[in-house]
């Protein structure tokens, strides 16, 4: 499962285009423009405790003005949907985790791509229907891999087999303290996904369907189970765990948008 992310660029675009070349940054670095924010109990767009802020041109996800929790799990969406494209993100966690937070939640965030709109969510829906990248942080003690599949609503094939399973670790490395991290997403459309850390292809699966559990309070017009997902939405996470982004970049594959 490891190999160069210049190999697996290379398997998935033989030679590119130059437009394929070029990375856009989702992230400003000064404020949300682009973005929208869906917080559990929430209509869409309201963050009325400032979960989803820019601070010192990080976008930071915090948890000063909240007494607990209360499982208002969020989730900031960039506005514009995408199939095949390579993603990066820059992620850090830092500080404690709020009072009331579940005990999976410590040091766990992630980014959701090919995920429904945010307008479809209902308002008490958890997760979105999507994929999900999870980034984990270490306690000091423990193996705890980043970069992990996690499937609210969803199945993939692995090794052409249909996983139900709702996450799969990566075979990645764990980082224990508050440093950056960078994972990059090669996601080709419906076909093909790859996550890979520092070159190295940490977890790799194919052919994402909607189906299964996981997600709670969701529209059923908006689960089709068995459809094929082809692309979708991005969106980064509030689980309770303050963390920070630095970079959210993103590079069009062949075909993709």
């Amino acid at each position: 499962m490891r190999g160069s992310l210049v190999g697996v660029l290379s398997l998935l675009l033989g030679s590119a285009a130059p437009r394929e070349q070029e990375w856009r940054s989702l992230f400003n670095g000064e404020d949300l423009t682009g973005w929208t924010v869906k917080i559990t109990g929430y209509d869409l767009g309201e963050d009325p405790l400032r979960t989803f802020r820019v601070e010192d041109g990080l976008l930071t996800v915090g948890y000063e003005r909240y007494d607990v929790f209360g499982q208002r799990f969020g989730h900031l969406f960039y506005d514009q949907p995408f199939s095949s494209y390579v993603l990066r993100i820059e992620y850090r966690f830092i500080g404690e985790q709020v009072e009331g937070g579940p005990d999976w939640a410590v040091k766990n965030s992630g980014v959701m791509f090919h995920s429904q709109s945010p307008q479809s969510m209902a308002r008490d829906q958890d997760f979105p229907i999507s994929l999900e990248a999870q980034f984990l942080g270490g306690n000091g003690l423990d193996e705890r891999p980043t970069a992990n599949l996690c499937t609210p609503g969803t199945h993939v094939f692995m090794q052409g087999e249909l996983t139900e399973r709702h996450c799969t670790n990566a075979h990645a490395p764990t980082y224990h303290g508050e440093e950056w991290v960078t994972v990059d997403l090669v996601v080709r459309a419906g076909t093909s996904i790859a996550h890979v850390i520092a070159g190295d292809t940490v977890l790799s699966y194919e052919r994402p369907v909607v189906g299964g559990g996981a997600v709670n309070g969701y529209d059923e017009a908006a689960k089709h189970d068995g459809e094929s997902l082809t692309g979708g939405y991005i969106a980064l996470q509030s689980e309770s765990h303050p963390v920070q982004f630095r970079q959210v970049l993103l590079r069009p594959l062949a075909g993709g948008r």
